[in-house]
């Protein structure tokens, strides 16, 4: 396997390419979060489901960004990350 910038930015520590990966439990748990936020669009409930779905999405980019299988995934955090962090600040 040669060493070139495609290699550092897709490939793992295996040599497979990983764009995406099966969910894990911090994502599993924003997309619940989304979907009931949609069911329950009002009150204490919307809140708290407003309050984990960022927590998780959150603790995603934050272990994307530092233990993430390669360049591109954690890039992926990174701009999660950012996006979040902007869209509270707004």
């Amino acid at each position: 396997m040669g060493n070139t910038i495609f290699d550092q930015v897709f490939r793992d520590r295996e040599g497979e390419i990983v764009l995406a990966q099966m969910p894990n439990l911090p994502i599993i748990v924003w997309i619940v979060a989304t979907v009931l936020k949609l069911i329950f669009t009002t009150g204490k409930i919307s809140i708290g489901l407003e309050v984990i779905a960022f927590g998780s999405l959150f603790t995603w980019a934050w272990e994307e960004l530092f233990q993430g299988v390669n360049y591109f995934r954690r890039a992926l955090g990174l701009i999660v990350l950012v996006s979040l962090i902007l869209s509270k600040i707004q």
